[in-house]
């Protein structure tokens, strides 16, 4: 982490060393709100990132924190870029979106975005506490958290030592997916803690000419699935190419509106 600041490593870390009771201690989060799935290709980073998008449209404080550490794509996404994460005695300082987001994620403190993350789980839990215990966050109505895929140590940290206020479950149509999905709805039902509701992400993808919605990835299930795993359905995304044109140049805050987020507000 000595990467992140202007200042010289020794004499910043001596700062952060002095002002270790004021680390976070300034910090008013209202909501946290993880965003998971069991599965890995479901497009959970671009609904993280489209759920915090919609929420600062909507008038909230916002704030994304990027707890897939060996693969992060949230600072991309929003496009922020090394070298804007500043520290002082109050922890990290998370730069912001062009729209206003915090964002904190590992690659805003790697020289190069596409160096990689060769950590072992330890490791990586005390990086995702320290994004959530020494950074200098100030007010957010909502901390958006963008988990990895599965149900190992990363996703343990942020449900045990985070103040979870609820968990968005992303899927895609596919049985395969469902499958594995379940196996995360388990475990944080497991864990006692708010499962939202599901949102069944590349459902279908609308056909520009005729309108027709054709199922690319097999009948949309998402629906069904809640129903047997009793949780919320929060509804269906079609694919959409804007989605990843906007997330490839940094700029998937300014997707449209989707209902779905009102339906979260509406649940937390």
């Amino acid at each position: 982490m000595n990467q992140c600041g202007a200042d010289s490593g020794q004499s910043q870390g001596k700062r952060i060393d002095e002002g270790s009771l004021l680390i976070g201690s300034l910090n008013k989060i209202t909501k946290v709100i993880a965003v998971m799935s069991g599965k890995g290709g479901v497009g959970k980073s671009s609904i993280s990132s489209i759920l915090a998008a919609n929420l600062s449209q909507n008038g909230y404080q916002v704030g994304v924190l990027d707890a897939d550490i060996t693969g992060p794509s949230i600072a991309k996404a929003f496009g922020v870029k090394a070298g804007t994460c500043t520290a002082s005695e109050y922890g990290l300082n998370p730069p912001l979106s062009k729209g206003g987001i915090k964002i904190l994620s590992i690659n805003l403190l790697l020289e190069n975005e596409d160096d990689p993350v060769v950590w072992r789980g330890p490791l990586i839990a005390g990086a995702i506490k320290q994004f959530w215990e020494e950074t200098n966050w100030g007010h957010l109505d909502y901390l958006v958290v963008d988990l990895p895929p599965g149900t190992g140590d990363a996703a343990l940290t942020v449900l045990q030592s985070l103040p979870v206020s609820g968990v968005v479950i992303v899927s895609s149509p596919q049985e395969l997916s469902l499958m594995v999905v379940k196996k995360a709805i388990k475990m944080v039902k497991k864990m006692d803690i708010n499962i939202l509701g599901l949102i069944e992400n590349m459902s279908y993808v609308e056909c520009p000419d005729c309108g027709k919605k054709i199922e690319l990835f097999g009948n949309a299930s998402g629906e069904r699935v809640s129903a047997e795993m009793s949780i919320p359905f929060l509804g269906s995304i079609a694919w959409d190419n804007q989605i990843n044109k906007l997330m490839d140049a940094g700029e998937i805050e300014f997707y449209k509106k989707l209902n779905t987020v009102d339906k979260i507000v509406d649940l937390i």
